[in-house]
């Protein structure tokens, strides 16, 4: 039995669910068919969301925009008289009725209680097309299956009960094939909750480790994983294998391809990743396992829109652990994470994610113990197995802000020249 995993960018349009229908029908064997909402869609119920959350009075004309995407889909794929117009406008009204309710004053849960609409459109839409293009298979709300402690956007998985359930739905006694939905799951209480950003790749691992999968395989809208991003820099070159520590390295400096929680129950369980193109899905990809090689060629992550935070004791003391218990309490109430961190006596700096909410938060927490000051506009570049070339070639026409050097693994944050 494998899993596969489709992104957005694989169900984006008619002909791209035609496409992954026909990459089904190639294999012949158990299969756990893990999709992600359509195209953008994550980043459209995100205007909706916000807009829901402040009451600006243009949610209607977000989620209009959300519904239109959707339907020129299933016009595309089905005749109007097909069953799935129904079962789509039916998740519609769902979402209809939660944003014509007011609010509460938690953002997280609010967003969780809405995003997860974009993986149900999708999965409900793909299934029927599947079925209609003569695939048996399944179709599995994953939000029974997996459960989580209650820590919204970012939800902990409660791998016991989560396992036993996974194995009682997933149980190959009726079908060979099943689809589900990524990134999403719920509660204890069966309040919905999400996995956090791109968490689809985990959910994929999850289902794997529950279920002793042979592989996964993450198709993608490129060749496989790329020593950097096309976006941010030419003359990229595929990865052919890489070990489960240099891809959990990568995962955790934030490479777009891999999530960085899904390497870690794969590699319990020696379960292979293959990460592959849909667009030529003959092609080799790039395998993540038990592989050897003497080293890897230098890889590049950019991470755009960066900002520095700089905290200082009010009372001149020092950054000792007492302050430190206290900064780091304040980060995680507020949900601020970093991607780079450094300390000394009297200074305690994190490069974080330009999340203006959490950030303004955090610094009107802190202000009556500590001074908080930022720059924003920066890039964080990280290098693994880098050399001074390398060091080099990022650093046309960026000014140095901060380095960060390990044995393989250099950061720097930096701020373009223009």
């Amino acid at each position: 039995m494998k899993v596969f995993k489709f992104g957005g960018a694989s169900v984006k349009d008619p002909s791209s669910v035609k496409n992954m229908a026909n990459i089904l029908k190639s294999f012949n064997e158990p299969l756990v068919v893990v999709i992600s909402a359509m195209g953008k869609m994550t980043n459209a119920f995100e205007v909706a969301i916000n807009s829901y959350f402040n009451q600006d009075g243009k949610t209607m004309d977000a989620l209009d925009n959300i519904i239109d995407f959707h339907n020129q889909i299933l016009l595309g794929l089905f005749a109007r008289h097909e069953k799935i117009f129904e079962e789509v406008s039916a998740v519609y009204n769902l979402i209809l009725q939660k944003i014509n309710t007011e609010p509460s004053m938690v953002y997280d849960f609010e967003y969780d209680q809405i995003v997860i609409y974009g993986e149900i459109l999708s999965s409900k839409i793909v299934h029927a097309y599947l079925v209609k293009s003569g695939i048996d298979i399944k179709w599995v709300d994953i939000r029974k299956e997996l459960k989580t402690e209650s820590n919204y956007r970012e939800g902990r998985v409660l791998f016991d009960i989560s396992e036993k359930l996974v194995r009682k739905a997933f149980d190959f006694n009726e079908t060979d094939l099943y689809i589900t939905q990524g990134f999403i799951a719920s509660t204890e209480n069966n309040l919905n909750i999400t996995l956090g950003r791109e968490g689809s790749d985990y959910t994929a691992a999850l289902l794997a480790y529950f279920l002793n999968a042979d592989s996964v395989t993450v198709w993608k809208d490129v060749s496989g994983v790329l020593n950097a991003d096309p976006k941010w820099f030419d003359q990229t070159v595929k990865l052919e294998k890489i070990t489960y520590a240099d891809a959990i390295e990568l995962a955790y400096y934030g490479t777009s391809v891999i999530h960085p929680k899904t390497i870690q129950p794969l590699k319990l369980k020696n379960i292979p990743l293959h990460v592959k193109s849909f667009i030529d899905p003959l092609s080799s990809g790039t395998i993540i396992g038990n592989v050897e090689y003497i080293s890897l060629i230098p890889s590049f992550i950019f991470k755009m829109d960066q900002v520095l935070i700089d905290v200082y004791p009010n009372d001149l003391s020092f950054i000792d652990a007492e302050n430190l218990q206290h900064i780091f309490d304040v980060l995680a109430k507020f949900g601020l994470k970093f991607n780079l961190m450094q300390d000394t006596a009297f200074m305690f700096r994190i490069c974080t994610n330009n999340d203006t909410m959490k950030i303004d938060a955090f610094k009107k927490s802190m202000d009556k113990k500590f001074q908080v000051s930022l720059i924003s506009g920066l890039e964080l570049i990280t290098i693994r197995y880098y050399d001074n070339a390398t060091i080099e070639r990022v650093m046309v026409n960026k000014e140095f802000i901060l380095e960060q050097k390990g044995k393989n693994t250099i950061q720097l944050l930096v701020k373009d020249k223009g």
